[in-house]
């Protein structure tokens, strides 16, 4: 297994990125490629000690910035990290492709460069994310602001694939994100997508409200980018705040202080269970190759998690199964 990293993209690259593969490379025994100015690359591991056995780099002396428009990947950018990776990766020089830099770049080059899966319409992005049970996907996150039925109906096939086959969920359940569960809830979006989902070979169970996501409502949160970028968003910033309150309270005195003491161990999982840098981002569902788009922010643990889920998502075959999945 060979994964190609775009070593310049994100708010902490590349020092982070190459950590992050070094500590993946070693610890899941895999190979990798680093995309970027390799002076730079050679010159960070040595002054910080960092192995690179296992470790190919491939040379790019452009990147393409967050300030620059997704569109410049096919253009001015075209020999930029992020493009020569996601080149390699069509070219079949690596079995899948992770950055941490520009979504909107990664969308465009997933599927103009790796191309997208026949059957489908648009890619999307799916980050796997925590519940009180376990976890859930959800999907659109952001890459589709506006859809139609039909690629919520394939939303919902690809995700369904994904939480089976590398989350090891058994038939996974697939729920509509909706202002209400009754089925006649909603737009003529959430009307026409309902409809089919509902006659589909899913595991579709109906309408979910938002409220209901943290509760195990379902595996799968379907929805349109706009709708899943605002809940996303939502969604990390409540897990953060309520982590700070929690903090505050147990450091406001001495007796708070030594409670927590005795807690220290629950606090501690109950802080990774709420941390989405667990997951180190979302898959870009819908190319004819894994692509896999790390957190922005993303330090080495992160990029490391990023690493095991592009891997497993490479390993299971789970893109020939989506596309069986539409096309049955």
């Amino acid at each position: 297994m060979k994964i190609i990293v775009d070593a310049m993209g994100g708010d902490n690259a590349p020092l982070e990125i190459i950590k992050g593969v070094a500590l993946a490379v070693e610890e899941y025994d895999q190979q990798a490629v680093l995309v970027g100015k390799e002076s730079v690359i050679r010159e960070l591991a040595k002054d910080n000690n960092i192995s690179l056995n296992n470790i190919e780099i491939v040379n790019a002396d452009d990147e393409l910035t967050m300030e620059d428009s997704p569109g410049s990947i096919l253009k001015e950018k075209n020999d930029s990290s992020m493009a020569i990776g996601l080149k390699m990766l069509a070219n079949g020089e690596g079995d899948a492709f992770m950055s941490a830099g520009n979504s909107g770049a990664v969308v465009v080059g997933g599927s103009l460069i790796v191309k997208r899966l026949k059957p489908v319409k648009r890619p999307a992005f799916a980050p796997v994310m925590p519940k009180d049970t376990g976890v859930f996907m959800l999907i659109d996150s952001g890459a589709n602001v506006d859809c139609r039925p039909e690629m919520l109906l394939q939303f919902a096939h690809m995700g369904s694939v994904y939480m089976s086959e590398v989350m090891g969920i058994e038939n996974p359940r697939i729920g509509l994100a909706n202002i209400g569960t009754e089925d006649h809830k909603g737009g003529e979006l959430q009307h026409e997508a309902f409809a089919m989902l509902k006659k589909s070979n899913l595991n579709f169970i109906g309408n979910i409200e938002a409220r209901d996501i943290p509760f195990d409502a379902c595996d799968v949160v379907v929805c349109d980018g706009f709708t899943g970028n605002i809940i996303l968003k939502m969604y990390e910033g409540v897990a953060m705040a309520m982590m700070k309150k929690i903090k505050g309270m147990f450091t406001k005195s001495l007796k708070t202080k030594v409670a927590a003491s005795m807690l220290l161990k629950d606090i501690g999982e109950l802080k990774k269970a709420l941390d989405y840098n667990e997951f180190g981002g979302a898959p870009l569902l819908g190319c004819s190759k894994p692509v896999f788009k790390v957190h922005g922010s993303a330090k080495a643990k992160t990029v490391k998690n990023a690493f095991r889920l592009t891997m497993q998502y490479a390993e299971c075959g789970a893109v020939e199964k989506m596309k069986k999945s539409m096309t049955e």
